[in-house]
């Protein structure tokens, strides 16, 4: 089902998703070869607690995997989503996806974006650029009478025609009342299909792109997902509101 937002839950969310955006640019802003994952999420966490908040990753739970351990979801070089935070310290060279759930009101938003870590490879800068570009793109067709693979079709064509591949195996999402929700946004398909897009829908497009195959693998872990082949990837993600022929984009500060 597909949840249609009235305008008090609209406010609901773009609170969540302030405190999204305002955690993700600070944890951002700490991001440095030497720093740890685990000191990022600390950040993270009393961040969104001082906003009277919940950090809407720990322990949440999915296809029988334990709880997820942080407040964060930072995912280093080949790791694609959701890795966990821990004591490894950043390395100059590397990039770091940040993805942020908050829960505030019994709304939810969601975000992400990806760093470099001090100064990275030609291929890595172009790959941070071409994975934001297209989450833009995507944002682009989120516009009502659109369908969903309207925005899946223009993130691919984007990624595709820079020499990079989008995983398939994961995708966006709505968001709002859950943090999961109806409908599934992925970041390949036919344009012109998949369920028509309607006003009050809030979803969380992000598109999570290698430099090599899109094949990926999940860690022993049970929650770091990682390229197959090893290449590097990236991920940006925005929560946005669909108002007439202007999408809004909530995780904004």
């Amino acid at each position: 089902m597909i949840y249609i937002k009235t305008k008090k839950e609209i406010e609901l969310i773009r609170e969540s998703c302030r405190i999204v955006a305002e955690t993700l640019q600070l944890v951002k802003s700490h991001v440095a070869p030497g720093v740890t994952t685990s000191e990022l999420d600390q950040i993270a966490e009393d961040y969104i607690r001082s906003n009277n908040a919940i950090p809407a990753f720990k322990g949440y739970s999915q296809g029988g995997a334990p709880g997820f351990p942080g407040s964060i979801c930072a995912s280093v070089d080949d790791a694609v989503v959701h890795g966990i935070p821990d004591s490894r310290r950043l390395k100059e060279g590397e990039i770091i996806s940040i993805d942020v759930g908050v829960l505030k009101n019994n709304y939810y938003g969601d975000a992400a974006l990806s760093v470099a870590v001090g100064k990275v490879s030609e291929e890595k800068k172009k790959l941070l650029k071409v994975t934001e570009e297209s989450l833009y793109k995507g944002i682009e067709q989120a516009i009502a009478g659109n369908r969903i693979h309207d925005i899946s079709a223009a993130v691919q064509k984007y990624v595709e025609e820079n020499g990079f591949s989008v995983v398939r195996d994961l995708c966006g999402h709505g968001v709002g009342r859950f943090l999961h929700e109806e409908p599934s946004i992925p970041n390949f398909g036919k344009k012109g299909t998949g369920a028509r897009i309607k006003n009050g829908m809030t979803l969380a497009i992000e598109p999570m792109v290698n430099a090599g195959n899109f094949k990926v693998v999940t860690d022993s872990d049970g929650w770091t997902v990682l390229t197959a082949d090893g290449s590097p990837s990236a991920h940006f993600e925005h929560t946005i509101l669909i108002n007439g022929n202007k999408p809004e984009i909530l995780t904004v500060c």
